[in-house]
C-alpha cells in the first residue's frame, strides 16, 4: 500500500468523520476497500447517535461492506488508529491492510495488528488529528467514554 493511495481512499473516511461530527457523534470514519480497489462500505462512529456502544466506525464501515467470501485483500481505512474492538475485527476476519489516518490522539491496536501480519500505514493526517483533538477539547467525558475511559472523580 502506497501513501498516495492510502490518502486518496482515507478522503472517504474523512467525509465520513465530518459527517458523524455534524451529527454530533464522535468523528471517526472508516471505509473498506476491495482487493480490486472497489469501495465495498463506509461508516462513522455512531455510538452517541443511536445509543449503542459497537457503533465504531469501522464496525460501520464492515457492516456496510456486506457479506464478503473472504476479507483477503481488503484495506480498511480510518480516521484514526483502530481501538481493540477494532482491531479485534480486523484480525478475525482476515482483513490484509490498515490504513490510519493518525494515531497520535489515540494509538488503538494497530502495532498488534502489524505484529499479527496485518499491513498497517499510519499516515499522520493533519486534518484528521486536528478533527480529533478539537473534539477531545470540547468533548472531553464523550471521548473517555468512547475509549472506555472512567471519568475523572
Amino acid at each position: 500500500m502506497d501513501q498516495e493511495q492510502g490518502r486518496r481512499w482515507l478522503s472517504t473516511a474523512l467525509d465520513e468523520a465530518r459527517a458523524g461530527l455534524a451529527e454530533g457523534g464522535v468523528p471517526i470514519g472508516a471505509a473498506l476497500y476491495g482487493p480490486d480497489g472497489a469501495l465495498l462500505g463506509r461508516g462513522h462512529n455512531r455510538r452517541v447517535q443511536d445509543g449503542d456502544p459497537s457503533a465504531h466506525a469501522e464496525t460501520a464501515a464492515f457492516r456496510a461492506a456486506g457479506r464478503q467470501r473472504s476479507y483477503r485483500g481488503t484495506t480498511m481505512v480510518t480516521t484514526l488508529s483502530p481501538c481493540w474492538y477494532c482491531s479485534g475485527l480486523v484480525r478475525q476476519f482476515g482483513i490484509s491492510r490498515v490504513v490510519v489516518g493518525e494515531a497520535r490522539t489515540f494509538h488503538g491496536g494497530h502495532d498488534w495488528l502489524a505484529e499479527h501480519g496485518v499491513e498497517v500505514l499510519v499516515l499522520d493526517d493533519p486534518e484528521c488529528a486536528a478533527l480529533m483533538r478539537g473534539f477531545i477539547a470540547e468533548h472531553p467525558a464523550l471521548w473517555n467514554e468512547d475509549i472506555g475511559e472512567e471519568p475523572e472523580a
